[in-house]
């Protein structure tokens, strides 16, 4: 992009390194301490704006073009100590042929995301509005060209000028329109899905159409170097797709799953990208297109292509593209449209621009018989612009085919177009979704709800193969002698990120439709696979694997409308933390799992259960014999009352001993109601009638309190429904003490001051694989003590918290945490008073202290 085609002298050229400060040297005057300060000010400014601006469900690539526009003539660069000292002209050689660099790696991170067998198999429907989507914008590009070269671009070559405006109009950003779809969860609606076929085939027709572009653009005496030009490019993509693919098909073949790649071929493919920009280059067209060709033949299955990825993509989108957005709003001077004809000219390319694009898909979409309504969103989203049409307005104005007044016009073009998509797609269309009858939103039902031998719906959220084992002997021990109806959704969270890698997930989840996991190799995906599907079969459990894809931010909404539609019972989360058994500390902490775990238990329609695997915990439960003992910790509540009825649940499995400890206030008489007194915090609206108390956080930035519904509780009530639910397990005692046959469950009652002090006790005893504790939203009395104590683990509650906060010598038991849903607190009203009535039967034991 650095020429000199104008004749115009090159500036002094910068010494690379100074010889330090205290030697009288100024290192903004050498060229590599400048360019360190140029990086960090443009990453600075673009991270900045992208945070207000993701909250606007922005993609970031809308951020790093307004701080490119923030960091130019258009703002900061009026002030003209900034312009001299932190971007003189002499330093723009440096700053773009490191941004081409970046640049040209990027667009072969874009081949590498395009998999070319897909478009062979898009369909009619998806050719006809790719090819509308192109048609009418293009030649309404064209149209507005001949205007504006009529009047602020007279100086230009006329023919050039017409395709590249042409191009421009008619280009759709492919991986910013895929982020979109992911982030609005439309990738698997067919508006997504006919989107994305269009979108690539859009993508590959317009590098060709820039390629036709920059060829008309060379300049020379003969008329001929065009299309020399033009033969040139054509003769490069020949060679690369039959001389060049074999042996990258070859390379990639070399790559085994699960083993790190020789780096002699990454080193080779990492050469070859070089080489091709150099070719493309060298015969007139611009070298990004060489990479993306390059791109294009390297095969997409297999481990080749995403380590690739992940070795270059966080260097090349994280530092260079935003030195790439940075350098092009040095170019945008927005003071250049500053008459009144200019800002007309500005509003009919906006206008035409989508219009076109708008129109020419909905008229083809409408044709295809898809409906006014998804018709027009798929309009707006083809309008997606965003890097893409950067590099072609780049490329335009190196060419000397765009002038600073066009070339200002066009980036608050593709600025304003792909603002516009995401709050357009939100108003228009919204995938219609089947609402069913949810009757059991929580083990503990009713019995004038529905019979107890209903089927019960589990969704267990995934987020690596760490959580495989401990989910499946869960569901195994929660699976009960009575075989009464268990389905079980497995739902894979992936985190939406914009990282091309990312892309590539959503791409390949589009192409196979079905769940993966992640980066792990294609032998460890059919393990697991193999592994669910076998257990479902054994155990005679419904099993079905789904995937979501989204951010951290968004992904609680996935989860909680994936539970609304299955009409789950309890979803099953991860603890963010892995237990190191070797060690015996919490590994891999993760901030945006934590946030999913605590916006899922604000929002679930559900009741919710998180398990903390200690890594030794649940084992695989035998039919032959009794081998794991289970506690459930009983205060009282109607998280308790959840925690028991999953322990009954579990009791009816032959391989499972059931302990319950039942904890009485040593110093509060059960028939007095108490005050508990702590901060207040009204976080629901004063007509519901609910107030809350917390208890402080030390850990939690974003929660900070665990709330505590305190106020306008009924102990009375409560006490009833406790005893009404521990009844349930003591009815037929006197009937079953030495029946060989009967489920084990052995209830204890003890008596205590300290709540944290008890538990702690139960989880220190051995032998225990699996201690099950209700979240303690609605507390017991004796939870009046916690009052003011500070919680590592808020999302746990204060029981589990200390439970896992205790060392691994102390405490080896894994924990399962359940918070039963609240129709109070959602839109759903479903009242919730007696356990499920089909549970064992029970043997009771005196209070003597034994252990499991």
């Amino acid at each position: 992009m650095a020429t000199n085609s104008s004749g115009k002298a090159c500036p002094t050229s910068m010494h690379a390194t100074s010889n330090g400060a205290w030697q009288s040297d100024n290192p903004l005057d050498f060229a590599l301490p400048l360019f360190i300060v140029q990086t960090c000010i443009v990453l600075f400014v673009t991270r900045a704006l992208a945070v207000p601006l993701n909250h606007l469900k922005q993609p970031r690539v809308i951020a790093e073009i307004v701080g490119g526009i923030l960091l130019g003539p258009s703002a900061l660069g009026r002030i003209a100590s900034y312009k001299e000292r932190i971007f003189p002209t002499k330093s723009f050689t440096l700053l773009e042929t490191v941004a081409d660099l970046g640049l040209l790696f990027f667009l072969f991170l874009v081949g590498l995301e395009l998999d070319l067998s897909s478009l062979r198999k898009t369909g009619k429907q998806a050719l006809s509005i790719a090819a509308a989507g192109i048609t009418v914008p293009f030649v309404a590009g064209v149209g507005v060209s001949v205007v504006l070269h009529r009047t602020i671009a007279e100086g230009a070559n006329f023919t050039p000028f017409l395709v590249f405006m042409g191009v421009a109009f008619s280009i759709t950003a492919f991986p910013v329109l895929a982020r979109i779809l992911a982030e609005r969860r439309l990738l698997t609606t067919d508006v997504g899905e006919i989107a994305m076929s269009a979108a690539a085939v859009n993508d590959v027709v317009a590098w060709v159409l820039l390629a036709l572009a920059v060829a008309l653009s060379a300049s020379g005496k003969s008329p001929l170097i065009a299309l020399y030009v033009l033969l040139s490019g054509i003769a490069f993509v020949i060679f690369v797709f039959i001389a060049i693919k074999p042996v990258m098909v070859w390379i990639a073949g070399q790559a085994v799953e699960n083993e790190p790649i020789n780096e002699t071929y990454v080193a080779v493919t990492l050469a070859a990208v070089l080489v091709s920009g150099f070719a493309t280059d060298a015969v007139g067209i611009h070298a990004i297109f060489g990479a993306f060709v390059f791109g294009l033949v390297i095969p997409k299955h297999g481990p080749f292509a995403a380590v690739l990825t992940e070795k270059i993509e966080d260097l090349v989108t994280i530092l260079f593209l935003p030195l790439y957005f940075a350098v092009s709003g040095l170019k945008t001077n927005i003071g250049a449209i500053s008459s009144g004809q200019a800002g007309g000219l500005l509003v009919l390319v906006i206008a035409v621009t989508c219009g076109g694009k708008v129109i020419g898909t909905f008229a083809a979409a409408y044709f295809n018989k898809m409906g006014w309504r998804k018709s027009i969103t798929l309009g707006f989203l083809m309008n997606t612009k965003g890097l893409v049409e950067l590099i072609v307005l780049n490329i335009g104005k190196d060419r000397k085919v765009l002038n600073d007044e066009t070339f200002a016009i066009m980036v608050i073009m593709a600025l304003f177009t792909t603002f516009i998509t995401t709050p357009m797609v939100m108003w228009l269309y919204k995938p219609a979704r089947n609402h069913v009858p949810y009757t059991r939103r929580t083990l503990q039902i009713s019995p004038f709800k529905g019979s107890a031998d209903s089927e019960l719906r589990l969704l267990t959220c995934i987020h690596g193969t760490q959580n495989v084992r401990p989910i499946i002997n869960l569901v195994e021990a929660t699976r009960g002698l009575k075989r009464r109806p268990l389905h079980m959704y497995i739902l894979h969270m992936l985190e939406l990120s914009e990282r091309p890698s990312s892309i590539m997930k959503v791409q390949k989840l589009r192409r196979e439709g079905r769940p993966f996991w992640g980066n792990e190799p294609l032998s460890v995906i059919n393990n697991i696979v193999v592994t669910f599907e076998a257990f479902g079969q054994l155990s005679k459990v419904a099993v079905r694997p789904m995937t979501t894809i989204s951010r951290f931010d968004d992904m609680h909404e996935d989860i909680c409308m994936s539970a609304e539609e299955k009409r789950i019972t309890v979803i099953i989360l991860p603890f963010y933390k892995n237990m190191n058994p070797i060690s015996g500390l919490w590994e891999g902490h993760s901030s945006g799992l934590r946030h999913v775990t605590q916006k899922v238990l604000r929002h679930a329609p559900c009741s919710v259960g998180i398990l903390v695997d200690r890594g030794i915990g649940m084992n695989s439960s035998s039919s032959s014999s009794v081998n794991q003992n289970v506690a459930v910790l009983f205060f009282g509540g109607s998280d308790d009352r959840e925690a028991l009825a999953f322990g009954y649940r579990m009791a009816e499995h032959p391989g499972v001993r059931l302990w319950v400890f039942r904890f009485l206030s040593a110093e509060l008489p059960e028939k007095h109601a108490i005050s508990i007194t702590a901060p207040h915090q009204h976080l629901v609206s004063e007509q519901s009638g609910i107030d809350r108390f917390s208890l402080s956080s030390k850990r939690s930035a974003h929660v900070g309190w665990f709330e505590f519904i305190a106020d306008n509780v009924d102990w009375a009530v409560e006490s009833k429904l406790d005893e009404e639910c521990l009844q349930l397990a003591k009815g037929n005692i006197e009937q079953t003490p030495n029946d060989k046959d009967s489920t084990e469950i052995i209830i204890e009652e003890r008596t205590i001051s300290d709540p944290l002090e008890a538990a702690l006790a139960v989880g220190k005893m051995p032998d225990l694989s699996l201690v099950i504790v209700g979240r303690g939203r609605k507390p017991a009395r004796l939870f009046s003590v916690l009052a003011g104590r500070q919680l590592e683990y808020p999302e746990l509650g204060p029981i589990a918290g200390a439970l896992t906060a205790a060392p691994f010598t102390e405490v080896r038991s894994s924990l399962l945490v359940l918070q039963q849903y609240d129709s109070m607190l959602h839109e759903s009203h479903m009242p919730s008073k007696l356990s499920d009535m089909s549970v064992p039967k029970a043997t009771i034991a005196p209070s003597t202290g034994a252990s499991p």
